[in-house]
């Protein structure tokens, strides 16, 4: 199979060119694409056309899919996959933006998904790109003494902290009944394949630390939300057609940004994958 894989920043993405995910992959070059979606974070596969079947059948490749927790944007054919559209609206007439201000996938479930996996169906003629951190080069940099001071610290994961400037979709009745009402996972998280450590917050669903006053601990948030996202550690997506895009939601925050035409649809399928208890 002739095929690159070439790297999209210093730290994070690579460009995945020549492979057509709707054929039979072999296991030589799945373990290739394996390995280099733990060193580089986010795949990007260029100029694919798949069906939201094709797309359940290609992530195969790199896990278990992970049921999400908002029923309302499952795609009815293939109920693992969802939609992703600036065409929703909140209760109040709002325009809904998927994925506005950094966080990470479905942070609040016990065993968080290891990857999310978009692919682009129609996209606005500019904008809607799409921000990742590395949050392990933003751990590798912290001071010693903020390591030392993390050590052993737990967040806790709602479905939505009170804190988050973002609101999301509420859940209906059947999707409550299958999201727990606060987890705690360790604020510096040990990847299960690469052994890096990798900061693991999320101001969207992160509601406080376990055992630290409410003030202090929204300080320590706040500050490491600000050191995450300093330009050095990110790596801006520009959206093409076709683009398959999978990120590692172990070592990233990423975020979408809703700088584009309103009246241009931009529209893509998701799905996420099984993922492990943080530790």
């Amino acid at each position: 199979m002739n095929y690159t894989i070439a790297p999209l920043s210093e730290h994070t993405g690579a460009e995945v060119r020549g492979i057509d995910l709707t054929e039979p992959i072999n296991e030589v070059v799945q373990v290739q694409l394996n390995r280099a979606f733990v060193d580089s974070s986010v795949l990007v596969f260029r100029d694919q056309h798949l069906t939201p079947q094709q797309l359940l059948e290609a992530v195969s490749l790199f896990g278990e899919p992970f049921p999400q927790h908002n029923s309302r944007f499952a795609l009815p054919e293939c109920p693992l996959v969802h939609y992703i559209s600036n065409q929703d609206f909140y209760p109040d007439g709002r325009r809904y933006i998927p994925g506005e201000g950094y966080h990470t996938d479905h942070s609040n479930a016990a065993r968080p998904p290891k990857a999310t996996v978009l692919h682009a169906v129609s996209l606005p003629d500019l904008g809607g790109d799409t921000q990742y951190a590395d949050m392990r080069l933003a751990y590798d940099e912290l001071p010693q003494e903020t390591k030392r001071r993390l050590d052993g610290l737990k967040a806790i994961h709602v479905y939505q902290s009170r804190h988050s400037a973002r609101k999301l979709m509420e859940l209906s009745t059947e999707s409550r009944s299958r999201v727990p009402d606060a987890v705690a996972h360790p604020i510096v998280r040990t990847h299960p394949e690469s052994g890096r450590k990798a900061i693991y917050i999320n101001p969207i669903r992160t509601e406080g630390i376990v055992g630290m006053p409410e003030t202090d601990a929204l300080t320590l948030l706040a500050d490491l939300l600000e050191h995450v996202t300093q330009p050095q550690y990110q790596y801006r997506h520009q959206w093409r057609p076709g683009d398959l895009v999978m990120w590692d939601n172990r070592s990233l925050l990423h975020k979408a940004n809703g700088d584009y035409d309103m009246g241009q649809l931009r529209y893509l399928y998701r799905i996420m994958l099984q993922g492990d208890v943080p530790v």
